[in-house]
């Protein structure tokens, strides 16, 4: 569990996190261009050079690596003192976070690591019970900083890790509690539910409901054209541009606080309602390059099924992702199909049984008998080809 809570530090504090997110990003960089370097060196032809420029690095050094770079990080603190002002451990996380970076390029296809403009966040990996209190927490070499407990801390969990993070709107801390507990799998059990969902309405699901579309960026749209019309006209790095660009900053952050928590709202009121959730498997990356994708990104479909499938393993509802392809295109009462629709048609009427909804509703309900039909394959399997009834009497 992660409890998410705003710090309230002195001056002197902000001073210390301020250092401490500088020097991260400077011991991070500089590992960055130690290992480009390294690969760099390793491109030329062994015949000719560059006539511009080439890395010159001795073929016997070895790529540099998360604990080559440790024992250089220790060296380096007997040539510059200012790193000693840090935490060790912050500063080791931080050339794991390195290193994380390059295990992602090798084995996930990821780009090539980049460097850092901003830190915005560090780690301490190992912490103790007595650095978090009633109202405060312990940070090494800054202090007791007090924070706002917005909620209280469940009893029972072991404080693992602490993360401090820099956002527009201050500072916060990230405590990391762990328990252990051996949690089982979601059971396929209770009613069916089916979400559907597309820009005329945010969703829509197998008993009829109709979710309205919230736009998130279009309310505030205004005032960041405001905003950034103004900034181009102050000079860069001004204190007047770094103050319009954290009023900005602010702005985005509040989009993305409000989007974030009506996913969380949303995804409770769809759990209220079943104990089964089928929804999509859509590839939203390429639906966001299509000619509505301001308004895709905008609602934030990835982030908000994301977090459905945590509320519903939370609550113990079971969760499904189903075959996307033509949902709005079959009946869901004769399971025949109708022929493709034109978005302008929104009323789903079949010529076959006469079955007549909205357009979205019959895709939901599509995808919920899909989700009941791959259930039923998981259930046969599981009892050896023995399938109980009793999921399947929701009718």
């Amino acid at each position: 569990m992660t409890y998410d809570f705003k710090l309230k530090p002195k001056k002197s504090q902000v001073q210390m996190i301020e250092m401490y997110l500088e020097t991260c990003k400077k011991v991070y960089n500089y590992a960055l261009r130690e290992r480009k370097n390294w690969v760099n060196s390793r491109k030329s032809p062994i015949n000719f050079c560059s006539i511009h420029s080439e890395y010159i690095i001795s073929p016997n050094k070895q790529r540099p690596t998360y604990n080559s770079q440790c024992k250089s990080l220790t060296d380096a603190k007997k040539i510059y003192p200012q790193l000693k002002k840090n935490h060790s451990q912050v500063l080791q996380q931080t050339l794991r976070t390195l290193e994380a970076a390059f295990v992602n390029m090798w084995e996930r296809g990821f780009g090539f690591p980049r460097f850092k403009k901003k830190m915005r966040s560090f780690l301490y990996p190992s912490v103790k019970q007595e650095w978090v209190g009633d109202g405060w927490v312990k940070l090494p070499k800054i202090g007791k900083v007090k924070m706002r407990m917005s909620r209280p801390i469940s009893n029972g969990f072991v404080l693992k890790q602490i993360r401090v993070v820099k956002r527009a709107s201050g500072y916060f801390v990230q405590l990391i509690y762990q328990l252990s507990v051996n949690i089982p799998e979601t059971p396929i059990q209770g009613y069916p539910l089916g979400v559907d969902i597309g820009l005329d309405s945010y969703l829509a699901t197998s008993e009829g409901e109709l979710v309205k579309r919230p736009r998130f960026f279009n309310q505030l749209h205004g005032k960041l054209k405001s905003l950034q019309r103004r900034l181009k006209n102050k000079k860069k790095g001004s204190n007047n541009w770094q103050k319009l660009q954290t009023q900005i900053a602010r702005v985005y952050q509040k989009i993305h606080d409000t989007r974030k928590d009506w996913h969380f709202k949303l995804a409770h009121h769809l759990c209220d309602q079943a104990g089964m959730m089928f929804v999509e498997d859509i590839n939203f990356k390429a639906w966001a390059k299509g000619l509505f994708g301001k308004h895709t990104l905008d609602a934030g479909f990835g982030q908000f099924f994301n977090i459905l499938s945590y509320i519903c393993w939370k609550r113990d509802v079971y969760f499904l992702k189903v075959d996307k392809d033509y949902t709005s295109q079959i009946c869901p009462n004769c399971n025949t199909q109708t022929g493709k629709k034109n978005l302008k048609n929104r009323i789903h009427n079949c010529p076959n049984c006469g079955y007549q909804t909205n357009r979205d509703v019959a895709a939901s309900q599509v995808i919920r008998n899909r989700g009941l039909v791959a259930v039923q394959r998981v259930n046969e399997i599981a009892s050896g080809g023995v399938l109980s009834e009793s999921i399947f009497d929701w009718r």
